[in-house]
């Protein structure tokens, strides 16, 4: 009893710690005061100026548009690659597959990013939403894949036999008996690679051309306007490849 309370405490902590910062966000987004330091009064200037932005609200709908499309493409090829790696005989060909696999998880977002910039000049694909697109959809892929494999092994292989015995085709074993199975893996990644879709920054950063934008690239751009000069890595690295290609 007493363990339970303190892991109850203890995750009430961890709680507290999470989303306090998100709540302080929200309450200092009424502030009259425009600062983050004394509230003055309440106010809701800033959400009209937010909804009266039209630019604004098109980068928005890019985004969801971007999440969304990816997250549905990278889910159905997803799983497609789970069952292919599942149903490999050779132990080798499964192993380097599932190493592939795993680059992009592994690598770092600013090498990522740099990689796709270099293929898409390469290629004379123009930067825009084609190139987010098909980033979204590379590094979502990935992610799919882990969370279909898992369900994949714990599925129980009598089921398929079973359907096999009876007549049905390979269509009607992967329809009626595979895919329902594996549902809540499929779900799983379709919300994981919406929400990776939605939260990355740095490899669209390097993607996106000038007449289109996503929330993350536009929040970043308007967060530096007050600085004279926004020396990051990301924008070096962007700029020299630019340069070299």
């Amino acid at each position: 009893m007493k363990r339970n309370k303190w892991g109850n405490l203890y995750l009430f902590i961890v709680f507290v710690i999470l989303y306090a910062p998100i709540f302080y966000l929200i309450f200092y987004s009424f502030n009259s005061g425009g600062t983050m330091h004394h509230f003055k009064g309440f106010t809701l200037a800033y959400y009209k100026e937010v909804f009266q932005d039209t630019r604004l609200l098109i980068i928005v709908l890019n985004t969801f548009v971007i999440a969304l499309l990816s997250s549905v493409i990278a889910t159905l090829v997803g799983v497609c690659g789970a069952l292919a790696i599942k149903y490999l005989q050779k132990q080798f060909t499964k192993n380097t597959l599932l190493s592939l696999n795993n680059v992009l998880i592994v690598s770092p977002d600013v090498i990522i990013g740099a990689s796709f910039l270099i293929f898409f000049t390469i290629l004379g694909i123009k930067l825009g939403f084609s190139s987010v697109l098909v980033s979204h959809i590379a590094f979502s892929i990935p992610i799919v894949v882990l969370m279909v494999l898992p369900k994949l092994q714990e599925m129980s292989t009598t089921m398929v036999d079973a359907a096999r015995d009876l007549g049905a085709s390979q269509f009607q074993v992967l329809s009626k008996v595979i895919l329902p199975s594996i549902s809540p893996g499929i779900l799983a990644g379709f919300f994981m690679a919406l929400t990776y879709s939605l939260d990355d920054f740095a490899v669209t950063f390097f993607v996106t051309g000038n007449g289109f934008s996503t929330l993350s690239v536009e929040i970043y751009s308007r967060a530096g306007k007050g600085s004279p000069y926004r020396s990051t890595r990301y924008r070096h690295c962007y700029s020299y490849l630019r340069s070299c290609w």
